[in-house]
């Protein structure tokens, strides 16, 4: 606490705004120091990409039927990176660890070989080769440990990767992205973050806007088939990728147009088509894949899911050149097939998303696009492709959507994925 000094007092001090510009020239400076300390402590830090595969035994995935085969595969890969975080999560290494993808599952003779990608940040003063035998002692220390899953401890092999080949593998990886989900509930959705949706793709005629599209490898995309209702040749089409057509982030030609062989316009079932493209996209933050759903797979009725598109804002309205994103939650059979909603229309294949109050929905220009969710580990997949609507955002008429597992081996009978 200042004193004050009383009237009639002879002591000369330095005057109020000469205190005043000390301090705030001493605040500046300590500021500029502290920016500079962390500028130079936080470039001095680099990604590094490792390289691991480890024996998990007893495990068999020859299970009875397909649906048992997914899960198991799921549960499987979701339970060796839980296992990896941990480890690094609880070790001395916890500052420096960032994550870990499985990016591939080998079945061999009593068990599965799991190979998994594990990304760290260290300082640049230390070697590589100590900091790669310690990540293989605390890995090797946790798994031989470990009771979640019996893995054989002296199968553990670990290698760096060079900086472009981790970030690869890691980009290639389905599902996965960069920004995280900030989704508010506005009336025509809101402008989608750049990386946000990187595997939204835009599909164009003659450089015009038409359907939006969904990446689901650096070669294939889905979409719906009524996109392809007046121009069903490849001629005039191209892909475009971004947050914005205009300009584009990249674009490629369409080489090859699979439209469902029982799709019959202007019925509404059987709208899906897979669209091959020229050449292959590079993955990169902002462009990526997203997991496709086994066949079996099961999302509950009110679970949130996310939209996004190009389309107008309103029926009637035109495509937008931005992006736009939403969040709605899926609605069950029972009430969208009741006769104040969709009654008889909606048949096999279909599924309806948005809110019976209207207002979030897809709209003209949405069509063939993505409506994805998230799992626990923050992977992304594909449930439904934007089909048809009564109008957009109406009472009692929300959106309905091509079904991803309904179509999943056809799919994979064209494509291969």
């Amino acid at each position: 606490m200042y004193r004050t000094v009383g009237l009639g007092t002879k002591t000369r001090g330095l005057e109020p705004w000469m205190i005043v510009l000390i301090v705030t020239v001493g605040l500046l400076i300590t500021g500029v120091t502290i920016g500079l300390l962390v500028h130079f402590l936080v470039s001095d830090q680099k990604l590094e990409y490792y390289h691991g595969t480890f024996k998990i035994s007893g495990v068999q995935l020859n299970a009875n039927t397909e649906q048992d085969y997914a899960y198991h595969y799921k549960d499987l890969r979701e339970m060796s990176e839980i296992l990896v975080d941990e480890t690094f999560i609880d070790s001395i290494l916890n500052k420096h660890y960032i994550k870990n993808r499985v990016i591939k599952l080998t079945p061999e003779i009593d068990g599965m070989r799991a190979d998994v990608v594990m990304v760290f940040q260290f300082p640049s003063n230390e070697k590589r080769e100590t900091r790669e035998k310690k990540i293989h002692n605390i890995l090797q220390q946790k798994i031989r440990n470990t009771r979640a899953l019996k893995i054989n401890a002296s199968s553990l092999q670990l290698n760096a990767m060079s900086s472009r080949a981790g970030k690869l593998t890691i980009q290639s990886c389905c599902g996965k992205r960069v920004t995280p989900t900030i989704v508010n509930r506005i009336i025509g959705g809101e402008i989608a973050p750049k990386s946000a949706w990187p595997w939204q793709a835009s599909l164009q005629h003659d450089n015009v806007h038409q359907c939006g599209a969904t990446l689901i490898s650096n070669t294939w995309l889905v979409t719906a088939a009524h996109c392809f209702k007046n121009y069903p040749s490849p001629r005039g089409w191209t892909v475009s990728f971004g947050t914005t057509i205009n300009p584009p982030l990249m674009k490629r030609n369409i080489k090859r147009i699979i439209v469902h062989e029982r799709y019959r316009s202007p019925a509404r079932e059987y709208d899906i088509a897979v669209v091959q493209i020229s050449p292959q996209v590079t993955f990169t933050d902002d462009i990526r894949r997203i997991c496709l759903p086994e066949a079996s797979d099961y999302f509950p009725p009110t679970s949130t899911v996310y939209i996004t598109g190009y389309g107008a804002l309103s029926y009637g309205g035109d495509s937008q050149n931005e992006l736009r994103q939403a969040a709605v939650e899926i609605i069950s059979d029972d009430i969208c097939k009741q006769p104040h909603v969709y009654g008889k229309e909606i048949t096999y294949g279909m599924f309806c998303a948005g809110f019976l109050e209207g207002i979030y929905d897809a709209c003209r220009g949405d069509s063939g696009g993505p409506l994805v969710v998230k799992d626990s580990k923050d992977t992304w997949y594909l449930l439904g492709i934007v089909s048809w609507g009564d109008n957009c955002g109406r009472v009692n008429k929300p959106g309905v959507y091509t079904q991803i597992t309904y179509y999943r081996k056809w799919i994979a009978s064209k494509t291969g994925l």
